[in-house]
């Protein structure tokens, strides 16, 4: 199966797509076949299934899903090759019952207020208080992830061409982020004193951009815990571990926020959904779904708009509100 697998690879990487995840899979999945001898071409339903309870059996739904997604890939990738296999139907997709968190306008404000007035009682070599207020506003203005700020570079700043070069996403494509006068101006004064620790290197084009007091790439943990510290300073209750607010809930805001803009603007709002789903990096339409949480403020001001363009949106908004158990009833 080796030169199937590493073919359908290929094909994905030749597409752009990384796929670490893919690699796993079937980096797994060869493994399991040669501890089973397996001889032949194809894969066949009583070899799917093997694999399928030695792999798949006790883990979580979006485990599953992702797992059994990738393996019918392969396998109607091995068919289209004349090699016929099984295809198993895709499970159920999980839907997470987990409801973001949407900032107000105000609320922003208050965080971006409590971030610049931030200071330590005492000296801290790997404070974060210089990157704090930068990085709050790039994730709220381009609506990256924070595992995509992290990991940007010096080099992925583009200021000539107002973009920021997204290389390490989460579906392994390249994208770019919009940059714009405000966030430009902020990231050349972030940069500027930045570049005058003394640290070797801390301007190399590969080394990274968000740095903490000793230049060191920074983590998430102590990020979630100077984010913490700015909800309290800003007045905003934090509800727990699961319930947030989180950094990531700046991704939910900017595309909620975007949405009310454009309506503000005048926009036919299902205009508007492809033009965000581009905005959050998503492959689909659809997926962009997720993120539009009309809170109460919101959704009066959405069902004023013409009849002409809500019709249907109701819908949307149920579609983001309705809850399904595990027995898939409503």
């Amino acid at each position: 199966m080796a030169p199937h697998i590493r073919s359908f690879v290929e094909s994905k990487t030749r597409k752009g797509i990384k796929g670490e995840d893919i690699k796993w899979t079937l980096y797994e999945l060869d493994r399991y076949l040669a501890e089973k001898d397996h001889k032949s071409s194809y894969i066949d339903r009583i070899s799917y299934d093997s694999w399928y309870h030695a792999t798949c059996d006790n883990k979580q739904v979006s485990t599953i899903y992702q797992k059994v997604s990738i393996m019918r890939r392969f396998l109607l990738y091995m068919s289209s090759m004349g090699l016929e296999c099984y295809v198993p139907r895709l499970p159920r997709k999980h839907k997470s019952e987990y409801v973001p968190y949407i900032f107000t306008e105000n609320e922003i404000k208050s965080l971006f207020a409590a971030a610049d007035n931030l200071r330590e009682k005492e000296h801290h070599a790997k404070s974060l208080m210089m990157v704090i207020p930068v990085l709050l506003r790039t994730l709220y203005s381009t609506a990256i992830r924070i595992g995509e700020a992290i990991n940007l570079r010096n080099q992925d700043i583009d200021f000539e061409g107002h973009t920021i070069v997204l290389d390490n996403t989460k579906n392994g494509r390249q994208r770019l982020a919009p940059l714009n006068e405000s966030l430009k101006k902020a990231l050349r004064q972030y940069i500027h004193y930045r570049n005058m620790l003394p640290v070797e290197g801390i301007m190399a084009p590969e080394n990274p951009l968000f740095v903490n007091g000793l230049g060191h790439k920074l983590a998430k943990t102590s990020l979630g815990r100077y984010f913490r510290r700015l909800l309290q300073e800003a007045n905003i209750p934090y509800r727990g571990h699961e319930e947030g607010p989180s950094l990531h809930n700046l991704r939910h805001t900017a595309c909620v926020h975007s949405l009310i803009r454009m309506h503000r603007q005048g926009r036919d709002i299902y205009c508007c959904l492809p033009i965000l789903s581009t905005f959050m990096g998503h492959v689909k339409v659809l997926d962009t779904e997720y993120y539009l949480r009309l809170t109460r403020n919101m959704y009066p001001e959405i069902i004023q708009m013409d009849v002409s363009v809500t019709a249907g949106l109701g819908i949307l908004i149920a579609k983001s509100l309705v809850k399904v158990d595990n027995h898939g009833s409503i």
